[in-house]
């Protein structure tokens, strides 16, 4: 099994308790009159303002102009008469979903800047906004086809969710991995191998300036499914370098513990993978250096067991080989690692990201834990927890409707009614 090393491995504010927080909730909107003509109320069973707080029962939340104006208690907040209510109310409302790992490489996307704007909207629904993501993080992908349909979502043409990406990333010399060959030829050619520091801050400043909002740094791959290339530190810095300079996140493909290793070294800030096929579990001292680096993870377990069924493993060498994964985040979470949900779908054709929320409560996190990795640990990690990531007045009206409660059953997480996004609807079930 050791080629299964090789595989494809495309993986905040202070906390504030629950009687100041309500009070910061009902701060803002609850005595102030309100034009109606874009106000609209969103009554909730249960609401969970935030995953740190205690949820609130029989809530409501105001949305004025695609922002929160207020929400908790339904006789704590002040409704204008002519405030519409929605008719997704009725559910369980958690903050708008980042999934921080897809990629917009399938045919179906090609030529975004022209393609029919029903089909772009109806794939990124059945991708994406169907199950709560109103951000999303492409971690590699074609840059300028990805800006394009980024932007006719931000134009209005397209209903879809917010779109982050890190468009064309950084390989090794002779490194391009395998499982991604069978691409056009020209897509190939654009592809970053930097060999020294000096081509890898070109190509940083490149594909910062062709609209990508990160840098993303394959550390270790394989070109033909058996031997390894690796990505030199001088290089992996470098770009991390000319990244954070302009003030951008650096993401690692990291593929093993070797990989890791030239991640932190390098500077990286997310790994976008735990490691599968290891010999050997993530022990303290690395978990450490990852936590005092401020290293996020990335798990996309459901990843390992779509690769490994393609390549017709036995069940049981499937469990164990995804078991040992399970136990790296484990260990990393316990010890306070931050933790980004994502699910590498995009390449992974299975878009549903149930089993994801299934093997993530395996893995000890509890469903706030999910939640944080869906809301508040994203909004942090991309400093943008004063504007999303929680059901806070000022903040954007990102909001998922939930048909049942995560916390009774995580799968529930994957059980979206309603999606909006700055206030405008992404994807209802219900029907007309």
């Amino acid at each position: 099994m050791a080629e299964t090393v090789f595989k494809p491995v495309s993986a905040m504010i202070a906390t504030v308790r629950s009687a100041g927080f309500l009070s910061l909730f009902l701060a803002f909107g609850a005595s102030a009159p309100l034009a109606a003509a874009d106000t609209w109320v969103l009554e909730a069973t249960t609401l969970y303002p935030a995953p740190d707080v205690p949820a609130i029962s029989n809530a409501v939340v105001l949305v004025q102009g695609g922002k929160i104006v207020a929400a908790g208690p339904r006789d704590h907040v002040h409704i204008p008469k002519n405030a519409r209510v929605s008719e997704c109310s009725g559910g369980v409302v958690t903050a708008g979903f980042q999934n921080s790992h897809v990629h917009f490489m399938e045919d179906v996307w090609n030529d975004a800047a022209h393609a029919p704007a029903p089909e772009l909207a109806h794939h990124l629904e059945a991708m994406l906004t169907r199950y709560g993501f109103t951000t999303v993080f492409d971690t590699g992908s074609d840059v300028t086809n990805t800006v394009a349909l980024r932007e006719r979502i931000d134009k209005g043409e397209i209903r879809g969710p917010r779109i982050l990406t890190a468009g064309i990333p950084l390989y090794p010399p002779d490194g391009i991995p395998f499982y991604i060959r069978d691409l056009p030829p020209e897509q190939l050619a654009r592809m970053h191998q930097p060999k020294d520091a000096r081509e890898a801050r070109e190509d940083v400043r490149q594909n910062l300036a062709s609209g990508a909002d990160a840098t993303k740094l394959f550390v270790h791959t394989s070109p033909d499914g058996k031997s390894a290339r690796f990505m030199s530190i001088e290089v992996a810095r470098a770009a991390a370098e000319e990244t954070h300079a302009r003030g951008k996140l650096v993401l690692a493909h990291p593929t093993s513990l070797e990989g890791i290793r030239g991640a932190l070294a390098a500077g990286v800030d997310v790994v976008v993978h735990t490691t599968l096929g290891e010999t050997q579990p993530w022990d303290t001292a690395l978990i450490t250096e990852m936590k005092a680096k401020h290293m996020s993870v990335v798990p996309t377990f459901k990843l390992w067991k779509y690769e490994l069924r393609k390549e017709d493993v036995p069940p049981e060498v499937i469990n164990r080989l995804i078991g040992a994964t399970l136990q790296e985040l484990r260990s990393f979470s316990e010890a306070g690692g931050q933790v980004l949900f994502g699910t590498d779908v995009g390449y992974m054709h299975e878009y549903d990201p149930t089993e994801e929320y299934e093997y993530m409560a395996q893995a000890g996190l509890t469903p706030m834990q999910i939640l944080a990795s869906l809301t508040t640990a994203p909004a942090a990690r991309w400093k943008e927890s004063m504007r999303r990531g929680r059901v806070a007045p000022r903040l954007d009206a990102d909001l998922v409707v939930l048909t049942a409660d995560p916390a009774s059953d995580v799968r529930n997480f994957a059980s979206a009614r309603c999606v909006f996004r700055a206030g405008l609807p992404l994807f209802t079930s219900i029907s007309p």
